[in-house]
C-alpha cells in the first residue's frame, strides 16, 4: 500500500469488466494547487475508471508517480486500485484537498 499526499494506492486482483480506459495518466488533480498526481512515463501504465473508481494498471516494469510538492514513488508492475483519501470532521466527511 503506498500513500502520495491525498492518494491511496493498493494493490487489486482485476480491474472490473466494465471499466473504461481514461486518455490520461493522472490519478487526481489538487483543487488548491492546481498540481496533479499522475505517472510519469507515457506508456508505463494505463488509467482506468469503473463507478467513479480508478484502477491503475503498471505494464512496465515500473512506473513513476510525481506531484509537485511530494517524493516520487516507484510502482512495480501490477494492478492497483485508487482512492482519494478522506477526512472526518463533525460536520462532514470530505476529500482531503491537495
Amino acid at each position: 500500500m503506498w500513500r502520495h499526499g491525498d492518494v491511496l494506492i493498493a494493490t487489486t486482483a482485476s480491474v472490473p469488466p466494465d471499466a473504461r480506459k481514461r486518455p490520461n495518466l493522472t490519478l487526481a488533480y489538487g483543487e488548491i494547487t492546481g498540481h496533479s498526481h499522475r505517472i510519469k512515463e507515457t506508456g508505463a501504465a494505463e488509467l482506468w475508471e469503473s463507478g467513479g473508481a480508478l484502477f491503475l494498471k503498471v505494464m512496465n516494469e515500473t512506473a513513476t508517480l510525481i506531484h509537485e510538492e511530494h517524493l516520487p514513488i516507484t510502482l512495480p508492475r501490477g494492478l492497483y486500485r485508487v482512492w482519494r483519501q478522506r477526512e472526518y470532521t463533525p460536520q462532514q466527511i470530505r476529500q482531503i484537498a491537495d
